[in-house]
């Protein structure tokens, strides 16, 4: 890992992007006002054109591609500083789809009040896609040549699971040599990286049992709900505080009338976990599931769909490099370790550092107060640059 770029340069830098922020919050605003929530294709599509277009224009971009993804629009692959890319590459990772339904701009357009600007998707993650683009025409305007080459990905799926975006990430990583990964998801409030985050998986349970009239006979029938209710009280224990397992089940179903003994219950189930071996204590645990009675039948479905990101020693490197470059800018950047999944788990799984919460500081991801902090846009470019041109 190379060493930080001056404070004099990162300073310059900064003011770089203050005075183009103008210019940033033009590209923003048209990217907020193009929706594109997942399954979207039209959306999706007018927004990826956006961004080619304003990525074409830099002098150190090597190739552009569109890359087209049935049913929801196309993922877009940035590809920077090529001639570096023989020692490998950075990868930064983002996603344009968001959850707001099409014409949530006409209910919630975009506002500016005093330090804070809000629009549906604008904190996650509009504003940070745009900020990635503009930190490539900076380099160009300070002709910062990294050592690494850089390829910027933009997903149209990750608000869904990533199905389409994840075999691509790993595409990448596979056939490009990527030494770290930039992951441009929203910060921790206050501006915070992230370090490390849970895994999750999503998870099934079904039991069948015997149904019985619950007045005449109970003792024909065998409940389902009763036997889902004593596996529910069997997960909720793995609910020990100080470990990374976490369970919850959320949606419950059973029974079909109060004077019937039921035969049939689900329970939708989410789970997280902070290391490889938790992932399969909890995976263990549900998909060997065993009855607490034995006359009814609990089967299982499901799996992980997100690995950990672990916060491991070249993760702290990582962090500590992003730390001294935010310091030379005037602002304290911590860290923290988060429940919530990102693409970064599925990089980090492959064994690569990953640097996550890189995004524009705000708040509302996903609500109706959505917004970002104009302040945090220039120091949040200038961290982005640094680390670009200090790998």
């Amino acid at each position: 890992m190379s060493t930080t770029l001056s404070t004099s340069l990162a300073r310059q830098i900064r003011t770089r992007f203050q005075q183009r922020e103008a210019e940033l919050l033009s590209l923003i605003r048209k990217l907020v006002e193009t929706e594109s929530p997942s399954g979207d294709e039209a959306g999706s599509r007018e927004v990826v054109a956006i961004l080619a277009d304003a990525a074409a224009e830099a002098r150190c971009v090597d190739a552009v591609e569109r890359i087209d993804v049935p049913g929801f629009g196309q993922h877009l692959v940035i590809r920077a500083f090529k001639r570096q890319s023989n020692a490998g590459n950075i990868l930064v990772v983002g996603h344009t789809d968001t959850v707001h339904p099409r014409n949530s701009i006409q209910e919630r357009p975009w506002m500016q009040e005093g330090n804070r600007i809000y629009g549906p998707g604008i904190f996650d993650m509009k504003a940070s896609c745009a900020l990635a683009v503009s930190v490539l025409h900076v380099c160009d305007d300070f002709q910062i040549l990294p050592k690494l080459g850089v390829t910027l990905v933009l997903t149209c799926d990750e608000e869904v699971g990533s199905y389409s975006g994840w075999p691509l990430l790993q595409s990448l990583c596979q056939n490009t040599n990527v030494n770290y990964g930039l992951v441009l998801e929203p910060p921790v409030s206050g501006g915070g990286v992230k370090t490390g985050r849970k895994g999750t998986g999503i998870f099934t349970m079904r039991v069948e049992g015997r149904a019985a009239h619950a007045g005449l006979d109970p003792e024909k029938g065998a409940s389902a709900v009763l036997e889902l209710a004593r596996q529910i009280e069997r997960l909720q224990a793995m609910n020990v505080a100080g470990r990374g397992i976490s369970v919850n089940v959320g949606v419950v179903h059973g029974g079909t009338r109060s004077n019937v003994v039921p035969a049939e219950a689900c329970a939708e189930i989410d789970v997280r976990f902070s290391t490889a071996d938790e992932s399969k204590e909890i995976e263990q645990a549900l998909l060997t599931t065993r009855a607490f009675d034995e006359r009814v039948r609990v089967t299982v479905d499901g799996g992980i769909n997100r690995p950990p990101m672990e916060r491991t020693s070249k993760v702290v490197e990582l962090y500590q490099l992003a730390r001294n470059i935010s310091s030379s800018i005037g602002f304290e950047l911590f860290e923290a370790q988060v429940g919530g999944a990102s693409d970064g788990n599925f990089i980090a799984a492959m064994g690569i550092p990953v640097l996550d919460g890189l995004g524009i500081d705000g708040d509302g991801a996903h609500a109706a107060h959505e917004h970002i902090i104009v302040d945090d846009i220039s120091r949040r470019c200038a961290l982005l640059t640094g680390l670009i041109a200090s790998l």
